[in-house]
């Protein structure tokens, strides 16, 4: 399943932790481990907690949410960490961006900020170029950071949301529906955030 949604990396040498990480979390202490797996992910670890989250989520539907909003808050909090580690640290950030991207699509990110400031984090939620790369990217560009942190919530909430609504609505049948429409539906919210991007100006005048 993990493969079909795109998270290759609980394949190969990932699976012993990510069942280790499960049987943790399900002793009681998956919000900590949510919330702690979103939190590295969002700066340096390769392992997305999307996975983790589905599991969970078919294990307890009606905690689904909840392990969202976690999922979420933990994200968003790593997020600041690596935007300040950007900001101040760049010798310790700027290893951790070549180990994910090339010199290429770092200019891409670059581009990114350059046409789209903070509102690129809304891409990047849908991208392959992993979060972890923007978050440190954008202190680095210094992008100002409220915007930064809005569009870190709507897009990695986007994210969230639509994976622990989807097992909250329909527990273990929305296993299926995941795994084959996940990518359909991430573009679909992808546009419907662009346009509300769009059309936001207009609507606040």
């Amino acid at each position: 399943m993990e493969r079909a949604l795109g998270f290759s990396p609980l394949g190969g040498r990932w699976s012993g932790f990510q069942k280790g990480l499960f049987s943790w979390a399900q002793k009681g202490n998956a919000m900590v481990a949510l919330f702690g797996l979103a939190f590295v992910e969002s700066i340096f670890f390769p392992l997305p907690p999307d996975a983790l989250l589905v599991l969970l989520g078919l294990a307890a539907p009606r905690r689904a949410l909840r392990y969202a909003l976690m999922c979420l808050g933990g994200s968003i909090t790593g997020g600041m960490v690596g935007y300040f580690l950007g900001l101040k640290f760049w010798q310790l950030g700027q290893p951790l961006v070549s180990a994910y991207v090339s010199s290429h699509t770092f200019e891409q990110i670059r581009q990114y900020f350059v046409s789209y400031d903070a509102w690129a984090i809304a891409i990047a939620g849908f991208t392959p170029i992993p979060y972890k790369v923007f978050t440190l990217s954008a202190g680095f560009f210094r992008i100002d950071f409220s915007t930064f942190v809005i569009a870190s919530a709507l897009s990695r909430g986007a994210r969230f949301f639509l994976v622990g609504g989807l097992l909250f609505l329909f527990g273990p049948i929305a296993e299926t529906f995941i795994r084959r429409y996940f990518n359909l539906l991430s573009l679909a919210l992808l546009v419907l955030v662009v346009l509300g991007f769009l059309v936001l100006p207009f609507v606040l005048r």
